[in-house]
């Protein structure tokens, strides 16, 4: 008789739960890294908040405390999760292999996505949909002949009766515009109204765009992004130029640099600095992990994660310029003070800067550029976003991995679904309160979280000695003393002010409702919830003592590159430097690491 075939071995528990995607992919070069990264980082937020930050909080003394936390906060955290997302290539919720039992802070930062990506892509519908109305021989906001307009209404040129001159409450044209024609805005969130049906088309050729652009994955993905993340800067600088040769351009650059050095001793400025910095690179959202995890593996990280926080800075500050000189113009031609016409949010972009253009020699010109670059400047973050939804899906449930097309549709499909709610005339009040609850403090959370587990509980020493393995070199003194000290501070500091300093919520000055507020507090615990939940969920299952059980999963699992032959090499190398079986600060003395 033929000896019998033995019978394959049947798979350990381990290699049943870790299955790596060998289909994952890898960016085509270098470049389509960076420029996802930059389009990432920068969003309508370096248009719409950073500049009236900037005037409010101390103009050119703003920048210190701003760079002082991009410095020692934001590009460690950034610089880290690029190392981690290279290292493994693996989205968000696989970089948790460092310490198994803080697996809930990946499914947080997907839940934290979700919510964002359904209210930013109908803030980028507004630019699709405002694009619309400039092909008219004048553009419909600079009058107040329109069946929209009330009896308020005055139009743009006479803005200094809105603040001189007039006892009756008045309203621009263009707010009129916004708020009666684009929004058609209901008088609460208890006035849901009916579908806008204008801003749901709108919303749907938003969704279209984003779908070509993400079928084919990081492969169309990184072609896009050749178009998207350069050409706002070229749009910018055609407004900039456009900006600085208006009359009262210099009056309205000066409100925006000119440095109050006295509101440094206000922790409410640094406060703002911190959540500028933090909101505006965008760590803790696993974005930029997932984008760094198809980097290649000898990738030089440290260059990509200063040079895209540089590119970030520079782009807030250039914003600033070109938003305050339009600013200037609109002050000199109204008659009423920069002070006053400076907003933040929605305000600034749908409102006060296209009131601005309006008096500008053809307007409609400079109406389309401003929107089509807002529009982009916003779709890239999405594509970042809903790739690391996807991703986080397909390297938990396998047998996807082959149908990503069809995931990214469904998707897509869903949150398109879900957005439509904020297409009705209330649907502003929930996109504000979603924007105001749901990320801000959970994304800090989840970023104390990352630095904890890189720096106490994986070990400094352990992840400097995988980045020397990885790049060929061991970072210097200042990233582990980032990492170690001065970012967890910093975060602290942040999740400290944010939660001190927030105010209540309101939008045009209609404030909202205690169970809305209760509804928005809600949807921040629903996504960082799962962090302590996963950790109980563990202590009840566990299958040895609670305390063995606990530190078995604070240790790495299948933490290891990738790639079969770079494994391979990592497992020599560890062995050689005489690493312990699990990388841990407190099992591995200094003389195993060199």
């Amino acid at each position: 008789m033929p000896p019998k075939e033995e019978e394959p071995a049947t798979p350990t528990r381990k290699e049943k739960r870790i299955v790596r995607d060998e289909n994952r992919g890898q960016w085509s070069s270098k470049t389509e890294f960076i420029l996802t990264c930059i389009g990432y980082a920068i969003g309508i937020g370096n248009v719409w908040r950073f500049p009236y930050l900037c005037y409010r909080s101390g103009g050119g003394a703003f920048l210190v405390p701003y760079l002082l936390m991009v410095i020692f906060c934001g590009v460690p955290l950034f610089y880290m999760e690029v190392l981690i997302g290279q290292f493994s290539s693996t989205g968000c919720t696989g970089m948790f292999r460092l310490a198994p039992l803080l697996s809930g802070t990946g499914a947080a930062q997907v839940i934290v996505n979700m919510y964002c990506v359904c209210y930013y892509s109908v803030i980028i519908s507004f630019p699709v949909r405002m694009i619309s109305y400039c092909f008219s021989s004048t553009v419909p906001w600079v009058d107040c002949d329109h069946s929209w307009n009330t009896d308020a209404c005055v139009q743009v040129d006479e803005l200094a009766k809105v603040v001189n001159g007039s006892s009756e409450k008045l309203s621009t044209s263009a707010d009129e515009f916004f708020h009666r024609e684009i929004l058609r805005l209901s008088d609460s969130i208890a006035n849901l109204g009916s579908l806008v049906w204008e801003q749901f088309a709108s919303l749907f050729i938003t969704w279209i765009i984003i779908y070509i652009c993400l079928f084919g994955g990081i492969k169309s993905m990184g072609k896009v992004v050749y178009f998207t993340a350069p050409f706002p800067y070229v749009l910018l600088f055609i407004l900039f130029i456009r900006g600085i040769t208006l009359d009262g351009a210099w009056s309205g650059i000066k409100f925006f640099i000119y440095p109050e050095w006295d509101r440094l001793l206000d922790l409410k400025v640094w406060a703002d600095a911190a959540i500028q910095m933090f909101f505006g690179l965008g760590p803790g959202w696993g974005g930029i992990v997932n984008m760094a995890s198809f980097n290649s593996f000898r990738n030089n990280a440290k260059f990509d994660s200063i040079f895209c926080p540089a590119i970030n800075v520079f782009t807030s500050i250039f914003a600033g310029f070109v938003v305050f000189s339009v600013l200037g113009h609109l002050s000199e031609r109204s008659g009423i003070p920069v002070a006053t016409v400076a907003t933040s949010g929605p305000g600034l972009a749908f409102v006060t800067y296209p009131e601005a253009i309006a008096l500008l020699p053809i307007p409609q010109l400079w109406a389309v550029l401003f929107f089509f670059m807002l529009f982009l400047l916003g779709i890239d973050s999405v594509f970042v976003q809903l790739e690391a939804i996807i991703s986080s899906i397909l390297d938990e449930i396998h047998f996807l991995r082959n149908h990503k097309k069809k995931v990214t549709l469904m998707v897509c499909t869903t949150f398109f679904a879900i957005s439509t709610i904020m297409c009705t005339n209330g649907g502003m009040f929930i996109l504000q309160l979603f924007d105001w609850y749901s990320s801000a403090i959970a994304v800090i959370v989840i970023c104390l979280v990352e630095i904890v587990m890189v720096s106490y509980i994986y070990g400094i020493k352990n992840f400097l000695f995988d980045v020397e393995f990885m790049i060929g070199k061991r970072p210097s003194w200042f990233w582990r003393i980032s990492w170690q000290y001065l970012t967890p501070l910093i975060l602290i500091f942040i999740l400290f002010t944010s939660t001190i300093f927030i105010r209540r919520i309101t939008y045009n000055s209609i404030a909202y409702p205690e169970w809305a507020i209760c509804i928005g507090w809600a949807s921040c615990v629903s996504s960082v919830m799962w962090i302590p939940l996963y950790i109980i969920y563990i202590m009840i299952r566990k299958r040895e003592t609670m305390c063995d059980s606990l530190k078995k999963r604070l240790k790495p699992l299948d933490w290891t590159p990738a790639d079969p032959e770079i494994q391979s090499e990592y497992n020599a190398y560890r062995r050689k430097n005489r690493m312990p079986e699990f990388m841990s600060e407190t099992s591995g003395g200094e003389e195993t690491i060199k």
